[in-house]
């Protein structure tokens, strides 16, 4: 394999937002894209819908300021690269530099699962959630299959396709952000357990291990899926609303009432598969490899109990009677998937992007050796 140069990038975190780019429809960049209507907004910049005059291929193009603070399209560019081609990745056009702006092209995707379940009330059937957990499983084990391990799961950086293309339900990854090499690429020799660590992820949804400083691995990717898992299907988690004084307290509280809440109250009225799932993955070693494909037939034989099928029937498909969701009726301010604003309290930005840049420089480095 050549070197990958697997440095990552987060989608939605640079400096300030950039304003000062027009949404001018005549506008070009990298000679054949044009500029369409801004679709999100974020710390990382601006991101507009745009086409491809040569094919007319919708596109997605993000802007950063090339003065911010810590600027991360060149390396989401390597690493979507290094990703090409496997299932469920964008696809990157076009890095390149003009005025004041780094520019990405990617490929335009539809709405996140955050912006889904809110759309539908924010409660999916079970019968969405094992379908959409299979999906998201798939993805974590491909990335995994690379030597990546995610640290970053939540439904803000899953997206479906767009309407009316193939694969319009099937769903993608973005933001790799909080990406690490879990194991060396040529040995596959495991990185060693360390305790102490600074917190990577969202409160919401991080592995209990995360939350003690413990080194992350795979089983962590699969824990943090679990608790997505349960907010499909609940619409809320028991730690969520929790107050404290300080971001450090609240993650406390969180990590706390997420050792004592018992994962069969967690699962009170569910169907039992996943309380099985979540409690096999917190008990994984730390350099175990999981079993995916038994997971995934574990969540399955869910809609067997309930006399189901995985048909591709999803409840987002039911909305504006039966027409499915439609931008013009179904709208955010910000899409999630494309640079949604990080809600207040979930993270603290700037010990954030300290531990990005550390994830940067040790990434690069194992590339290059």
């Amino acid at each position: 394999m050549n070197n990958p140069n697997i440095n990552t990038s987060n989608i939605n975190s640079t400096s300030k937002s950039s304003n000062s780019k027009s949404s001018n429809s005549n506008s070009v960049v990298g000679s054949h894209y044009k500029i369409g209507k801004k679709i999100g907004e974020g710390s990382f910049g601006v991101i507009f819908e745009g086409i491809n005059i040569i094919n007319n291929a919708p596109v997605a193009i993000k802007f950063e300021p090339r003065k911010t603070e810590a600027p991360q399209l060149r390396d989401e560019y390597r690493t979507y690269k290094y990703l090409s081609g496997l299932n469920g990745i964008p696809k990157a056009y076009y890095f390149g530099q003009e005025g004041l702006h780094n520019i990405l092209v990617i490929d335009l995707l539809g709405p996140s699962l955050e912006d889904l379940f809110d759309w539908c009330g924010r409660r999916f059937s079970v019968k969405t959630t094992v379908q959409v957990s299979v999906q998201m499983l798939t993805l974590i084990e491909i990335l995994h299959n690379r030597d990546l391990i995610y640290r970053d799961i939540k439904p803000d950086n899953f997206l479906i396709g767009r309407r009316g293309m193939p694969d319009e339900n099937s769903i993608h990854l973005i933001d790799f952000g909080m990406a690490k090499l879990y194991r060396d690429q040529r040995t596959k020799q495991h990185i060693p357990y360390r305790e102490k660590k600074s917190l990577s992820g969202t409160a919401r949804y991080m592995s209990v291990n995360t939350h003690l400083g413990r080194e992350q691995s795979r089983r962590d990717d699969l824990e943090a899926l679990g608790h997505v898992f349960f907010y499909f299907l609940r619409g809320q988690l028991p730690w969520q609303g929790l107050k404290a004084p300080t971001n450090k307290l609240k993650y406390e509280k969180i990590g706390e009432k997420k050792r004592t809440t018992p994962v069969l109250e967690l699962c009170a009225g569910l169907p039992r598969q996943f309380s099985q799932y979540l409690e096999s993955v917190r008990n994984l070693p730390f350099d175990a490899e999981p079993d995916y494909k038994a997971y995934k037939e574990l969540l399955l034989s869910a809609l067997d109990d309930i006399g189901e099928k995985p048909d591709g029937q999803y409840d987002w498909m039911k909305l504006n009677a039966g027409r499915g969701w439609d931008y013009s009726i179904n709208k955010k301010p910000n899409l999630h998937g494309y640079g949604h604003p990080t809600p207040p309290g979930e993270r603290d930005r700037h010990h954030r992007h300290s531990q990005q840049r550390k994830a940067l420089t040790n990434l690069a480095a194992a590339a290059q050796q």
